[in-house]
Formats: C-alpha cells, sequence, structure tokens
C-alpha cells in the first residue's frame, strides 16, 4: 500500500465528516425540530426548582397566567398545587439611592480614585 492508496482510502472519511457538520450548522441555525414548529404556543418558564432528595425536585411552573407547583422525580411529574398569578406589588422606587458597581467598590475601598 503505498502513501496515495492511504490518502485515497481516507478522502471519502473526510467528505462523510464535512457533508454531516453541514447538516449539523443547518440545524443548530434553522432550528429544526422533529416535533414541527421550534415555538410554543403557550408560554410555559421555569420559575424555580429545589432539590429536595437526590433526583426528587419541587418546581413552580408559570402556565399562562397560573402558577403550578409540581412534584419531579425520576419517572413521574405530580402536580401539588395549581395557583392563580398573583398581581405583582409595585416596588416603590427610592430616589436618590446610587448603586455602585464592583468595580467603583473596590476602587473606593483601596483608595484609588
Amino acid at each position: 500500500m503505498t502513501f496515495f492508496d492511504i490518502v485515497k482510502a481516507f478522502i471519502p472519511l473526510i467528505v462523510i465528516i464535512g457533508l454531516l457538520y453541514g447538516v449539523l450548522v443547518f440545524v443548530k441555525k434553522y432550528g429544526i425540530s422533529i416535533k414541527g414548529s421550534k415555538h410554543s404556543s403557550i408560554p410555559i418558564s421555569v420559575l424555580s426548582s429545589q432539590m429536595i432528595m437526590p433526583k426528587k425536585f419541587i418546581s413552580v411552573v408559570k402556565v399562562s397566567d397560573k402558577l403550578l407547583i409540581l412534584g419531579v422525580s425520576d419517572g413521574s411529574i405530580t402536580l401539588l398545587k395549581e395557583l392563580e398569578q398573583p398581581e405583582e406589588p409595585e416596588i416603590p422606587f427610592v430616589t436618590g439611592e446610587v448603586k455602585n458597581n464592583f468595580v467603583d467598590l473596590l476602587k473606593k475601598n483601596l483608595g484609588i480614585r
């Protein structure tokens, strides 16, 4: 076997890897999924999740205008409580209070202007 025979054997392998990479880039860019559409029509978001035991969680999920408290384990999801979305309380805006970022606080504490 000569060097050119080995190169000829690797050319199809390189072409196949290139095609697979092209398909991967295409799928990531256009977000093609098996289920169909990329975005759901019902807004669902996980607000919080707390582990209570290994592989067992309590999660708060917001679905439309409802809050669902779910018990999530390795093999099942159980609805623990369903709550209506409470109105968010207004937080009064405190004027005159300036929030410093980390760099400003560090400079102030080190005495750097």
